[in-house]
């Protein structure tokens, strides 16, 4: 297993979008751009997508994952909550570091969102789903955001005590891996694996994480603006 200590500047210690903004510029450290690595590789065993794939990666942060993917994908949208965050990924795409993506600000998690007319053979989200109020809302709409075999990736903590974020976080305290399996399934997804996905190495403690991939069933209708 591969460990990830960053005492000063942990993962998601502050809680709302304003802190991620106030974060984003530092963002990109050694150890965050390492485990992006992996994980991008780890995505791209489990799901064997190939250089054609159209990505969208939802909680991008700055794009760790899919600077890291590179080439080895298609054209990518990028799409995270945090102002902050987009404003970074928007220097990349325009650097050259995100040669063929474009940033987005979808709220999968809101009530009502406009209608989308872009399909995906691969989806990644990334220590993101922890933070998201109604988790199955948003699955149901990766669901409808996939091309026929696309692919679903999410990777996230293991079901923790609460010291990963610690007092005042009001999000999920990582997956038992059964329930997200029963959640992904619920959601008009199929082929369901879970694997280990390396820890984050904490003064909290150590924070085991998954990745879990599911299939478009392709049966799935209906649009995603509901």
């Amino acid at each position: 297993m591969h460990h990830d200590h960053d005492p000063h500047r942990p993962d998601h210690d502050d809680h709302g979008p304003a802190s991620f903004d106030e974060r984003a510029a530092t963002w990109d450290d050694d150890a965050k751009v390492a485990r992006s690595g992996r994980v991008a590789d780890a995505v791209l065993r489990a799901t064997g997508v190939d250089r054609s794939a159209r990505v969208f990666e939802y909680g991008a942060g700055t794009a760790l994952v899919t600077e890291a993917l590179g080439d080895r994908v298609g054209p990518s949208v990028l799409a995270d909550t945090s102002a902050g965050m987009r404003e970074v990924m928007a220097t990349k795409v325009a650097d050259g570091r995100l040669p063929r993506s474009r940033v987005v600000d979808w709220d999968l998690g809101a009530d009502s969102i406009p209608s989308i007319a872009d399909r995906f053979d691969l989806i990644v989200t990334v220590l993101t789903l922890h933070h998201v109020d109604d988790v199955d809302r948003v699955l149901g709409r990766f669901a409808d955001l996939l091309a026929p075999d696309g692919r679903v990736a999410v990777v996230d903590l293991d079901a923790e005590d609460g010291s990963f974020h610690g007092d005042g976080f009001t999000g999920h305290h990582g997956f038992e891996r059964d329930d997200l399996v029963r959640r992904l399934v619920a959601a008009g997804l199929d082929e369901v694996t879970v694997s280990d996905c390396g820890v984050l190495e904490r003064d909290e403690g150590t924070f085991p994480m998954f990745l879990a991939v599911a299939r478009s069933s392709q049966a799935r209708t209906g649009g995603t603006g509901s």
